[in-house]
């Protein structure tokens, strides 16, 4: 019998039998893999915590008690526990369930997340609002050892020590959080993990002390000193507990017969605790198992070998040019650094820290400190380029803002997955870079129409002598010639690609090919149409623009942004300041709105943004003013 096709809500499963959750997490196993293989996702975190969840929904009353994960990638099987068993097959689809939680989609996805370290911050306020009005139900947050790296995490706890709610925070360790973890807080984990004698002792001393008879207060403050000296000895300082936080384990979170235990007897502590719990990512599927950080999220792949069922494409990704051109210029130049914040592979630069690990820097996932420390490395005299996904790097404004850019630094900032990312959805599309940088003072802002652009950007860059900005889309590149030599760009012109008839496309960056291409489908209707490379969102070429409007009877401008603030509004903003009637020009974009998931074609397409969506537009405007 197929028990996880029985359980209709979350009350059936405490019903279980202790031999019927093993197969129920065999069950969810099956289907997750199986899903995953069909339509890409977080393979390896969720098989890790597949116990952990069953073991929350045994223990705890949700949604009247809140479970908050962190990132939310891990969260598959509290997705399938949670009634959207049968809607699972629509993960990461266009109109179906979200890749993370959402709390728009399920009264038991607490709080929203796709972005790392959250988890114990909003679990915190949930558990001070439950006090404020008198409630009884609890709050586990969810987290994993990688998100533990980001600041905000230890912001948080720093603030339960000293709040004392009752809450219970879950650290799952599984050594990993894309890639492998590194920094001090990783080696403190792995000091926990090795040390089997802690655990041993621990209890030991418990016990020792409980037998004792009762002899005063004086001699049980003296007896709490005596274990908490054992505690710290082995636990390299008792960080947590001297946070005022509960620390037990750490504990196997892939047995769960022991988990449901444990859990049940932490439910009633009351103050802040954490369950330390080592897991395997990738737990069941041994390809996941062996290859954690290539299943960590993953495409359309082959069950029964584990290889992905893409088609290989000669074409390389924008990511590998950046890599290459990287490896390229830093040969010759002994200053240049590179920063990325626990993505190395997913940036580019794994190449560049094995042959240059003296001069590559994985903060973890910290995208302030990444920012701050490449300005501390360009005020000693270093050309540090950070690689940062652009929808991570919005953690880092402050930083770009005050540390690099209110001093002038030269520090090349390179955001990759900039535009539409596809089912990873709202949470990581980088759709809003153009418009919360280009404000800064002292900024330069580019994206390039191709790789070939791409490298040479690069390379401008590095040699500015100050902050730059360098934005680039997922995927595959258009497949052109490349340069050999690497040359400067004028910084602040753009390129007129074609020149000719009554109306100018300006795109910018990924939207440059589509607009040739658009150009193309309006020549044989007849409509010709100018094209122009901007280049640079900030500074932009005003003269080229301002001829432009004075010679045009109408442009368009297209980006790969949201309008509201993007390049398009910068280009209006001179023509305003020029006393050109913003009549003249209609602005192509994304809309004043989160976009949800889907593949990146379909939402180009949706929002009007390929080459025959470019053209519709343009031909619309064209039959308008004729008429």
């Amino acid at each position: 019998m197929n028990i996880l096709e029985q359980l209709n809500t979350p009350d059936d499963l405490k019903l279980l039998l202790p031999k019927q959750l093993l197969q129920l997490a065999e069950e969810i196993r099956s289907l997750i893999i199986d899903t995953v293989s069909k339509n890409g996702g977080h393979l390896a975190p969720s098989l890790g915590t597949v116990e952990l969840t069953i073991a929350l929904y045994k223990i705890f009353d949700f949604p009247t008690d809140k479970l908050v994960w962190d990132v939310g990638h891990q969260a598959y099987t509290h997705k399938i526990l949670s009634g959207r068993r049968d809607q699972f097959s629509t993960l990461r689809q266009k109109g179906g369930l979200t890749g993370f939680p959402k709390r728009s989609e399920s009264p038991y996805d607490a709080f929203g997340v796709g972005h790392a370290s959250t988890s114990i911050s909003a679990a915190l306020g949930m558990a001070a609002a439950r006090d404020i009005d008198g409630g009884r139900f609890k709050v586990i947050a969810v987290i994993g050892d990688g998100a533990m790296s980001g600041g905000e995490a230890f912001e948080a706890l720093n603030n339960v020590g000293a709040l004392k709610k009752d809450m219970l925070i879950i650290l799952n360790d599984n050594e990993m959080s894309i890639s492998k973890n590194v920094g001090a807080l990783s080696s403190y984990f792995s000091q926990i993990r090795t040390n089997p004698e802690y655990t041993r002792v621990k209890k030991d001393i418990g016990s020792l002390i409980a037998r004792l008879p009762k002899v005063g207060q004086t001699f049980y403050k003296t007896a709490e000193i005596l274990k908490d000296s054992v505690k710290n000895a082995f636990i390299a300082g008792g960080l947590f507990e001297e946070m005022g936080i509960s620390y037990i384990g750490p504990v196997d979170g892939n047995n769960l017969p022991n988990l449901i235990t444990i859990l049940q007897r932490i439910k009633n502590i009351h103050g802040p605790v954490m369950l330390h719990i080592l897991t395997k990512k990738g737990k069941g599927y041994p390809p996941a198992e062996k290859h954690p950080d290539k299943f960590h999220g993953i495409g359309r792949f082959n069950i029964e070998t584990g290889q992905s069922v893409s088609k290989p494409s000669s074409i390389p990704t924008y990511t590998q040019i950046f890599s290459n051109t990287l490896l390229k210029i830093a040969s010759d130049d002994k200053d240049i650094v590179a920063i990325t914040a626990a993505m190395p592979g997913g940036t580019g630069l794994s190449a560049f820290a094995r042959q240059y690990p003296e001069r590559f820097f994985d903060v973890g996932i910290a995208e302030e400190h990444a920012l701050t420390m490449a300005a501390g490395l360009a005020s000693a005299g270093k050309k540090p380029v950070v690689a940062l996904y652009s929808t991570f790097a919005q953690r880092g404004y402050d930083q770009i803002l005050h540390d690099i850019c209110l001093q002038n630094l030269p520090v090349t900032i390179c955001l990759d997955r900039a535009g539409l990312v596809g089912e990873d959805g709202p949470t990581h599309h980088g759709v809003f870079d153009y418009s919360f940088l280009r404000n800064i003072p002292g900024i330069t802002l580019m994206a390039p129409q191709d790789e070939n652009e791409l490298q040479h950007m690069l390379y401008t860059a590095i040699e500015h002598n100050g902050p730059i900005v360098l934005r680039y889309p997922r995927g595959q590149a258009c497949g052109i010639p490349m340069d050999i030599s690497l040359h400067h760009l004028p910084i602040g012109f753009g390129k007129i690609l074609s020149d000719s008839g009554e109306y100018a496309i300006i795109a910018i960056g990924s939207m440059v090919c589509p607009a040739l291409k658009a150009a193309e489908i309006l020549r044989s209707d007849n409509i010709l149409c100018s094209v122009i490379n901007a280049r640079f969102i900030k500074p932009l070429d005003k003269a080229l623009l301002i001829t432009l409007a004075q010679t045009k009877k109408h442009l368009i401008t297209v980006e790969e942004n949201v309008l509201a603030g993007g390049f398009g509004s910068a280009v209006l903003e001179v023509l305003s300041q020029n006393n050109i009637s913003p009549g003249k020009i209609t602005c192509l974009g994304l809309p004043d709105k989160f976009i949800p998931q889907g593949p990146r074609d379909e939402l180009l397409r949706d929002y009007g943004l390929t080459a025959g969506g470019i053209a519709k537009t343009i031909k619309n405007l064209v039959n308008h003013q004729h008429n």
